[in-house]
């Protein structure tokens, strides 16, 4: 019988019976900006079993630079992606570290922190185990993606959120470790300034992150 061909014969292709693993995987996203969006987008296109999405903004005209499906100015975020796929979950919330400690992390394969307020960034990586997270650094202000690197968050240089992050993880007597997405490059401009040129690559990393995660678990 011949190969039956749809949407995912190429990552078939590509991952042979490791598919498996990603069709039956659940993944975490937090926030779905500029960053996250783009995450989740090659997350579902990918073949990811189940997608959980968090986000409470609605999409703004000043987002269409950078943000996909953002088209639909007014919208709430989430619900755009889980029209476009089944296998999305949306929940539209404010990311709080109250809402954090109220939500349950354990059925997740890898969760991923693409939000930008430290406070949250904080309370979620003391949320969760640490080898099923990723987390996004600062990909506003900058222009070149070639400066974009993945480290633990202990190693990483450069980047102003990252040594924040740092900073207060160790004052809440965070010992853990994982992988995070930053840039090398020092932020160009004062206000967020972005280009999809680095958002959409700092995206794209954590999407390939969290797939290497499942086929390694």
């Amino acid at each position: 019988m011949s190969e039956a061909i749809d949407r995912f014969t190429r990552v078939r292709w590509l991952l042979g019976d490791n598919f498996a693993r990603l069709q039956a995987a659940k993944i975490l996203v937090c926030g779905v900006g500029g960053v996250g969006g783009i995450c989740v987008d090659t997350l579902a296109r990918s073949g990811v079993g189940e997608i959980t999405i968090i986000d409470k903004d609605k999409f703004d005209v000043t987002n269409q630079n950078r943000q996909i499906y953002s088209e639909n100015t007014g919208s709430v975020k989430v619900a755009e992606f889980a029209k476009i796929y089944p296998n999305v979950t949306p929940i539209c919330e404010l990311i709080t570290p109250e809402f954090i400690d109220d939500f349950d992390f354990a059925k997740f394969d890898v969760i991923i922190d693409a939000i930008d307020d430290i406070g949250a960034k904080i309370a979620l990586a003391n949320a969760v185990n640490p080898s099923k997270f990723l987390a996004s650094m600062g990909g506003a202000k900058r222009i070149d993606p070639t400066k974009i690197k993945v480290a633990s968050i202990w190693k990483t240089s450069v980047d102003p959120m990252a040594r924040k992050y740092r900073y207060e993880l160790k004052k809440t007597g965070f010992k853990g470790d994982f992988d995070v997405v930053f840039s090398t490059e020092s932020p160009i401009c004062k206000p967020l300034g972005s280009f999809m040129g680095v958002t959409a690559c700092f995206g794209l990393n954590l999407a390939a992150l969290a797939v290497k995660k499942i086929l390694k678990s």
